[in-house]
C-alpha cells in the first residue's frame, strides 16, 4: 500500500535533497562527524519526514503546521550549506547541486503551504 505523501512532488524532491545532503555531508572533514555533518543530515531528514506527517493529517491547519516545520528545517539546512560554502569544505560543484535541489524544495513547499492555507478559508 503506497502512502499518499509519496505521490507528492515536494516529498519526492525532498527525498532527493536528503540524498544530496548525505553526499555533501560525507565529504566534510572527519572532525565534523559529530558537528556539522550530523546537523546537516538531521535537518535534511526532517524535511521529508515533516512533509509526510503533514500530508497524513486530516485538517488543513494541522497539515500546514508540519509543512511549516519542514520549511524551518529547510532553512536550517540552507544555513549549514552556507557555512560549508564559506569555509570551502566541499567542492563548489557538489554544493551547487545541493543548492539547486534545496531551492526547488523551497519553492514547492512554499506553494503547498499557500495552497493549504487557502483551503482553510
Amino acid at each position: 500500500m503506497e502512502k499518499g505523501h509519496k505521490k507528492l512532488l515536494v516529498w519526492q524532491e525532498a527525498m532527493e535533497l536528503v540524498m544530496e545532503s548525505y553526499t555533501v555531508a560525507d565529504l566534510l572533514p572527519s572532525d565534523e562527524r559529530y558537528g556539522l555533518m550530523s546537523q546537516m543530515k538531521r535537518s535534511a531528514v526532517s524535511v521529508p519526514a515533516n512533509i509526510a506527517e503533514g500530508a497524513a493529517r486530516q485538517g488543513a491547519k494541522d497539515s500546514v503546521q508540519f509543512f511549516v516545520i519542514a520549511r524551518s528545517s529547510l532553512s536550517e539546512l540552507d544555513t549549514h550549506l552556507e557555512i560549508v560554502r564559506r569555509r570551502r569544505m566541499v567542492p563548489e560543484a557538489s554544493l551547487a547541486r545541493m543548492q539547486q535541489k534545496l531551492d526547488t524544495v523551497d519553492s514547492l513547499l512554499s506553494g503547498l503551504i499557500r495552497y493549504r492555507r487557502n483551503t482553510t478559508r
